[in-house]
C-alpha cells in the first residue's frame, strides 16, 4: 500500500464518520479520522506528508467548519486533494478553494467512488478504485 493514498475523513456525527471511513477504506484508502475541524488542524502537521485527500463535512463542532478547513489545507498543504460534503449547506463564492470539490448529501459509496474517480488525478487513486472503473 502506498502512503500517498491516505485520505482524511471528517464528519459531524460519529456514525457518518464511520460510514465515510468505511466507504473510503473499501475504495483502497487508509484513513485518519478527526471528529472536528479543530482536531484536524492539530493532526495535520504530523500526518500531512502521507495524506493525498481530505474528505470533510461542512458542519463541524468547534470553531473550524469544513469550508475553513478546506481553505487551510489548500493554503498549507497544496498536494492534498479536497472533497467537502453537506446536506444542509451549499458552497457560495469564496467558500471553497479553487481545487476543492463539493458533494451534496445524501451520498452513498457508489456516488463517492464515482466522484473520486472523476476528480482525483490518476496517480492519487488507489488500485481498488481504479479497478472498479
Amino acid at each position: 500500500m502506498t502512503l500517498s493514498t491516505v485520505p482524511y475523513a471528517l464528519a459531524d456525527e460519529p456514525f457518518i464518520l464511520m460510514d465515510i471511513t468505511g466507504i473510503l477504506e473499501d475504495a483502497g484508502f487508509r484513513t485518519y479520522e478527526a471528529s472536528s475541524g479543530d482536531a484536524a488542524i492539530v493532526m495535520l502537521p504530523e500526518y500531512a506528508h502521507t495524506i493525498t485527500l481530505l474528505f470533510s463535512d461542512v458542519d463541524m463542532p468547534g470553531d473550524t467548519n469544513g469550508f475553513a478547513l478546506a481553505r487551510h489545507v489548500a493554503e498549507n498543504y497544496p498536494w492534498i486533494e479536497i472533497v467537502i460534503g453537506s446536506g444542509r449547506v451549499s458552497p457560495e463564492t469564496g467558500d471553497l478553494p479553487e481545487k476543492a470539490t463539493f458533494l451534496s448529501k445524501p451520498f452513498n459509496a457508489q456516488m463517492i467512488h464515482g466522484h473520486l474517480r472523476e476528480t482525483l488525478p490518476d496517480g492519487k487513486l488507489p488500485q481498488p478504485l481504479k479497478n472498479a472503473a
